[in-house]
């Protein structure tokens, strides 16, 4: 058991990690203005968050002797769907809806998540679960636009954020297989390097591996703006919150971590709503506050069927 000055300090780390998590659409909006395709954001993103996490890697590679071939499989997953695939999925969201809706949509990741750890582990499914998660799903629709005697259309955004929870949930499953092989520092510096490689590839097929394509116009007329917004998107909203976030869990009950996780949410919905003015209907804010309590007891009620990991996961962001 951890002390008591760390159990109580736990949940605020928690908290603080995923709030400035929460704090990455300040950066990436204004980075879709100047940048017109989100594949070249992403890159750049992966280029300064790789630049930060060698110093942590290197002196750590000789773990990888005793890693398995399994989680060396799930850990290029996580690094292809979750810190790349996801990142793009993310800024395109961003980029063609209510920024303030996508934030809320992303908290149904850990419906999805749970659903892949029972299809792919088997693990146990809670009693309740299917209750809770229907909540969420109804309450998801509702947010995103199903109303009575409006026809239901999911807007291309919207597409976007629940494919990036779909990727983001699938990493969190992917990263079970990888935390009890490898440390945090190692496994999130090789998962970013991993992303780095994928982003590379894609920039590349899309012929966009040039000076005018990896910084157009629109950048240079910003050069100083752009390369602080990039900075502080891979390390205040990136690799700073993991770090906090993932010792703060490690002293926290997943339980408790749960309800602290909000801040993400709330955080986002503060720059959305509060700096870009993209505010959120009435019946939204109820959708909202309905989906996020109903992912909270999903959450509590998967607790009970699982055991308690040996390390936390190194493969994703807060599942709140």
């Amino acid at each position: 058991m951890p002390a008591p000055r760390e159990s109580r300090i736990g949940p605020w780390l928690v908290a603080l990690g995923a709030a400035l998590w929460g704090t990455e659409s300040a950066w990436r909006i204004p980075l879709n203005a100047i940048f017109p395709d989100p594949d070249v954001i992403v890159f750049w993103e992966h280029v300064v968050l790789v630049a930060c996490a060698l110093p942590l890697v290197l002196p750590r590679l000789h773990e990888l002797r005793h890693v398995s071939r399994g989680a060396i499989a799930w850990l290029v997953f996580s690094g292809v769907a979750g810190s790349a695939v996801g990142a793009v999925l993310f800024t395109l969201a961003l980029k063609n809806a209510n920024e303030s809706v996508v934030n809320v949509v992303l908290n149904i990741q850990p419906v999805l998540s749970t659903t892949a750890a029972v299809l792919l582990f088997h693990d146990r499914l809670a009693k309740w679960f299917p209750l809770w998660a229907g909540i969420a799903v109804v309450a998801g629709m509702v947010l995103v636009g199903l109303r009575p005697g409006v026809p239901f259309a999911l807007e291309s955004g919207v597409i976007y954020a629940l494919l990036c929870a779909l990727c983001w949930g699938l990493s969190t499953v992917a990263g079970r297989a990888v935390m009890v092989e490898m440390s945090l520092p190692l496994g999130a510096g090789l998962r970013v390097m991993i992303g780095l490689v994928c982003m590379t590839i894609i920039v590349a097929v899309r012929g966009l591996m040039t000076p005018a394509g990896l910084w157009p116009p629109g950048a240079h007329a910003h050069m100083a703006s752009a390369i602080v917004w990039l900075v502080l998107l891979a390390t205040l909203s990136g690799g700073i919150p993991l770090l906090i976030y993932f010792r703060g869990l490690a002293l926290t009950r997943a339980s408790t971590a749960g309800y602290f996780e909000m801040m993400q949410t709330l955080a986002a919905l503060g720059i959305t709503w509060g700096f870009f003015h993209k505010a959120l209907a009435w019946w939204q804010v109820i959708a909202g506050v309905v989906l996020i309590a109903a992912v909270a007891m999903v959450q509590r009620a998967q607790e009970s069927t699982e055991l308690p990991p040996p390390e936390p996961s190194v493969a994703t962001r807060p599942t709140s």
